[in-house]
């Protein structure tokens, strides 16, 4: 099977004349940076969301600025991590080109749902602020519809953990096999993919029983931050080559 290269489609990758030592570091910093935004926007959603109804829209009505914050961080956040990813990509392409389009594939799948997803996130700003709502709707009315917003961006979050969590798969394999990446990270990461896919599938179909995801969250983080500090701190070699070519003509076909 003939792998994917950029190079075919026209567009040569921006690391190509970089050591993998400057790549793996940039994917670094990218993925903290990315894990950094995340974790500021889920806070400021926190200050304002908290299940009740009428206390959560005024909490929007009187900080509309911590939610717009929020939103802006989301679609932040997601830029982040396609570019983690892309760099990612370029670093572990030597290994498996195969399997590095597919990790790449799904985060940018993940990244549009992500993405699209934050507009019902904003749409409960507007309901609430938006004067032309109250003039047609009661206030319990117009809190519901907020409320439901907000339900629906919760829902579509999840949704998008499918592909955040099934990149981890392929990303997992070729940290695993690449031979200049801990092989502990990447079994880590591994069972991180099982461990998102369940959480989606907790969220809908035990909804009750959050608490069976904790300790699969908390490998998540273990193992991706994980990776994105070995990136910045210990980076790879500047001689990482394919385990399967280590002269580094050609990328392994697996």
């Amino acid at each position: 099977m003939q792998e994917f290269t950029p190079g075919g489609f026209g567009f040569p990758s921006p690391f190509s004349k970089s050591s993998p030592r400057f790549t793996a570091r940039i994917a670094g910093a990218l993925y903290l940076t990315y894990i950094a935004v995340t974790a500021l926007g889920t806070y400021l959603r926190s200050t304002l969301i908290n299940g009740n109804v009428a206390s959560t829209a005024q909490n929007i009505v009187a900080n509309p600025w911590v939610l717009r914050v929020a939103f802006v961080t989301d679609v932040v956040s997601g830029v982040l991590f396609l570019l983690a990813a892309w760099t990612l990509f370029v670093l572990l392409r030597p290994v498996n080109g195969n399997y590095a389009i597919a990790f790449l594939l799904l985060n940018l799948a993940g990244v549009s749902v992500q993405c699209a997803n934050t507009l019902n996130l904003f749409a409960s700003l507007q309901v609430l602020t938006d004067s032309s709502y109250q003039t047609v709707f009661s206030p319990s009315q117009v809190q519901a519809m907020a409320m439901n917003d907000l339900n629906l961006y919760n829902n579509g979050f999840m949704i998008a953990q499918v592909f955040f969590g099934t990149w981890l798969f392929p990303l997992g394999y070729l940290v695993y096999k690449s031979r200049f990446l801990p092989r502990a990270i990447g079994g880590l990461l591994l069972v991180d993919g099982i461990a998102v896919l369940f959480w989606f599938s907790q969220y809908f179909l035990l909804p009750s029983y959050s608490v069976l995801s904790y300790p699969g969250l908390a490998l998540s983080f273990i193992a991706e931050f994980g990776l994105a500090v070995w990136l910045v701190v210990k980076a790879v070699p500047d001689t990482a080559r394919s385990p399967a070519d280590p002269g580094g003509a050609h990328a392994s076909s697996g």
